[in-house]
């Protein structure tokens, strides 16, 4: 049986990262959100089990040392985690999985000999637009901008790390772009575009 495949997603606070992730899903099948464990407060609209598991640091330090996380990290001053189990169960279900982690995590999943899969970096076309993005979201306090923007300077430095690398200037091309990717991973791994195996054509 052909086991899915991971799609590591990396981008700085305000690349479009979220915005980009919700059209590709929206429009590719066969695709699973890992929904991360966090310690950080929920924004407005985001929602228990869906956006990201809302935990006490208390229950995700205890989750850390039961061994329960493919990788951690510290970012902005709050901890994100992702399930190892519901990743390997997915997986083993030939279900191919986005996971949105940042670049500390994606070191610890690339360097993982058992998981394979593509590594996508996005980023934003300048600092200066970045900087614009964060600024409308209207939910940072200046020192917050200064901090993501510091760490994003910091973050796209490992960008050659990646396997891709996608600027999102044009959100409706970015998607284009993203959508092949993870079909021509597809086809890598013998698999139509719909992710279900290619069978009875070749041998």
């Amino acid at each position: 049986m052909i086991e899915g495949r991971l799609f590591v997603i990396s981008a700085p606070s305000g690349a479009g990262k979220t915005t980009l992730l919700k059209r590709v899903m929206e429009r590719v099948s066969g695709l699973s959100f890992s929904v991360s464990h966090t310690t950080r407060e929920p924004r407005d609209g985001e929602e228990e089990g869906v956006d990201y598991h809302f935990i006490s640091q208390t229950v995700f330090l205890d989750m850390i040392e039961k061994g329960l996380f493919l990788e951690y990290a510290e970012v902005h001053g709050n901890l994100y985690g992702t399930s190892h189990q519901s990743v390997l169960e997915q997986l083993k279900k030939g279900i191919d999985i986005v996971l949105d982690i940042d670049v500390q995590g994606a070191s610890i999943v690339r360097g993982s000999d058992a998981l394979t899969g593509a590594h996508i970096f996005i980023a934003p076309p300048s600092l200066a637009e970045l900087e614009r993005r964060l600024r409308g979201r209207d939910t940072e306090s200046e020192k917050h901008v200064r901090v993501r923007l510091e760490n994003a300077v910091i973050e796209m430095q490992d960008a050659c790390k990646y396997d891709y690398l996608i600027v999102n200037d044009q959100l409706d091309q970015t998607v284009d772009l993203f959508t092949a990717i993870i079909w021509a991973e597809r086809a890598r791994s013998h698999r139509f575009p719909s992710g279900k195996p290619i069978t009875g054509i070749v041998k």
